[in-house]
């Protein structure tokens, strides 16, 4: 199977458990090496890369299971990905000033899913939907150019959706981001996405506009249940 993904644009990667939708995620981010066929950043070939240089070269991903430093504070954990991304862990020496610098952009990620009032909470006894919406400021303050969403809103309560699902929107609708969601619930799916691909025992069986692939026999057969007649 061969995908490409442009920037300004949602594709939302959809099918049956068992799909390979999870595996494919992998392939792309470099948690798993590719036995075969390439995988390409901006037309550089990172096949053979691992997963960290993969996340220097762009690529930034939410896991389906939650991804953190448990014995670290909620401001903790973002803090690190936002030195990360400024460069500053390169230096064991940061100044009273950057350090300041560098909470003060840990804060406002906090701010954008909510969770300004855990801040010193220890990640690990945060509920599931906390710590999702923790790993999504993660990703965040990296500053990727490439955002994949596995499920993210697994394991939210109805109240803690919409937080994650606006922030998806706001990323997509920058114009310049490439946004890849893993998503079981459709009515998600049609509210985000702008082209949808449908994998089928490790096999793409369809890619489009998301109308369109929803009404294909094989997607309703092989994603929806639906008996072809």
């Amino acid at each position: 199977m061969s995908c490409e993904f442009q920037p300004g644009t949602l594709t939302a990667i959809v099918g049956p458990n068992g799909a390979g939708k999870t595996t494919y995620f992998n392939l792309i981010s470099g948690q798993l090496p590719a036995s075969s066929g390439q995988v390409l950043l901006f037309g550089e070939d990172i096949t053979r890369m691992g997963a960290p240089h993969r996340t220097k070269r762009g690529i930034g991903r939410a896991f389906q299971l939650t991804n953190l430093f448990p014995r670290l504070s909620v401001l903790e954990n973002v803090r690190l990905a936002v030195q990360a991304r400024a460069n500053a862990g390169k230096s064991l020496l940061v100044t009273w000033s950057s350090h300041v610098e560098l909470i003060r952009h840990a804060e406002q990620y906090l701010e954008r899913v909510a969770l300004t009032s855990k801040r010193d909470t220890i990640a690990a006894s945060l509920s599931h939907g906390d710590q999702r919406k923790l790993e999504v400021a993660i990703l965040l303050a990296l500053e990727p150019e490439v955002f994949m969403f596995d499920e993210p809103t697994a394991g939210m309560s109805v109240d803690e959706v919409p937080v994650i699902l606006d922030l998806i929107s706001h990323i997509k609708a920058q114009g310049n981001k490439t946004v890849l969601l893993v998503e079981h619930k459709m009515d998600v799916v049609r509210s985000l996405a702008d082209r949808i691909v449908v994998l089928h025992q490790g096999q793409l069986v369809a890619e489009g506009a998301p109308a369109e692939v929803i009404a294909m026999p094989i997607v309703q057969e092989a994603y929806l249940g639906v008996a072809r007649g």
